[in-house]
């Protein structure tokens, strides 16, 4: 028997509704995706601007949190949310493209917000317990790790960090440095000093090894010590 008059046509156009559905589903996941990973935010600080004065002003702490490291969250989020959006669409040159820009911003986040946690009003005494005793394994005293520690830094050309890291195969501390924003990725990073000059030129002018003589007046090695017993 031949289907009823109409029958042939609400068929097709059911076809078609579940097909346009299925498309529309689809770019709401991946709009729902894109959201899901733009959820990087600017840390609040244990302190005020203020506090880590004189070392650090005021006016060099708002700016630095607020202005530059917002900026690598802004672009870090926005690097990812074209990322996500070209994954969904399979593009893989634009992945390979944006792969700079997630790590620069990405990096920019990660070593900010280590540094914050790095530093405290009530620093520079001096690490203690298992971090001390490492310490001093490896480069004798306190005063020896921080000569060197200053001298590699210092000598970082532009921009870029120092880093005190865990070494996990050889259980032991490293100092190494890195250029721009590159996170330090083959140590446990315990302890950064932010040697662009947004962290220090409104202070102390292109006097890059005072402000890392300074900088330990306010580090905080309660938070070293606990990154370092996390790492181990």
């Amino acid at each position: 028997p031949q289907p009823k008059k109409g029958v042939k046509d609400i068929r097709i156009e059911t076809t078609q509704d579940i097909s346009m559905l299925a498309r529309a589903s689809r770019r709401v996941l991946s709009k729902s995706a894109v959201r899901a990973m733009s959820t990087y935010k600017l840390p609040d600080l244990k302190y005020d601007y203020s506090a880590l004065e004189p070392v650090v002003s005021a006016q060099i702490m708002e700016l630095h949190h607020s202005k530059h490291h917002q900026t690598y969250v802004n672009n870090l989020n926005a690097a990812l949310e074209s990322y996500a959006a070209a994954e969904a669409k399979n593009d893989v040159a634009k992945m390979i493209a944006l792969q700079s820009a997630i790590n620069f911003n990405g990096g920019g986040h990660v070593n900010h917000t280590l540094f914050w946690e790095n530093l405290a009003p009530e620093g520079g005494d001096g690490p203690s317990g298992d971090l001390a005793a490492a310490i001093d394994a490896k480069w004798g005293s306190l005063d020896a790790f921080i000569k060197e520690f200053n001298a590699k830094t210092a000598a970082v050309q532009g921009s870029g960090w120092g880093w005190l890291g865990y070494n996990a195969a050889t259980g032991c501390l490293e100092i190494a440095t890195k250029a721009n924003q590159d996170p330090l990725t083959e140590l446990a990073p315990l302890l950064g000093v932010d040697v662009w000059e947004h962290a220090y030129y409104l202070d102390y002018l292109n006097a890059r090894p005072k402000y890392l003589e300074n900088i330990w007046k306010v580090i905080n090695w309660s938070d070293v010590a606990a990154k370092y017993e996390a790492a181990k």
